[in-house]
């Protein structure tokens, strides 16, 4: 079993998922090959409330430009998590 950790990279916050938050959804960056029932078990068992709901998306890397040397940056998956009514916030996101 992975740890949770693994899975749950970092919470994302901007404008979006900021008017999410009103809606009891939260948003992180997960591994690229985490399932949804491993992001609920994850965000559970770390913040210590219950999921509803997890939608997820893959967002495709980039191309960049740092002068003539061409890249691009890494694919990522994000996680949009629904908590239950009766689950308390997460308190990273409220600060």
């Amino acid at each position: 079993m992975k740890d949770p950790r693994d899975i749950i990279r970092r919470p994302l916050v901007t404008e979006k998922s900021t008017d999410l938050m009103e809606q009891n959804k939260y948003v992180f960056e997960v591994d690229l090959k985490a399932n949804k029932t491993e992001i609920k078990n994850a965000v559970e068992k770390i913040f210590d409330v219950k999921v509803a709901q997890v939608n997820t998306m893959r967002v495709k890397g980039k191309p960049k430009r740092f002068g003539r040397y061409e890249g691009r940056t890494s694919d990522r998956k994000k996680a949009i998590v629904k908590l239950t009514d009766d689950s308390k916030s997460i308190e990273l996101f409220e600060a």
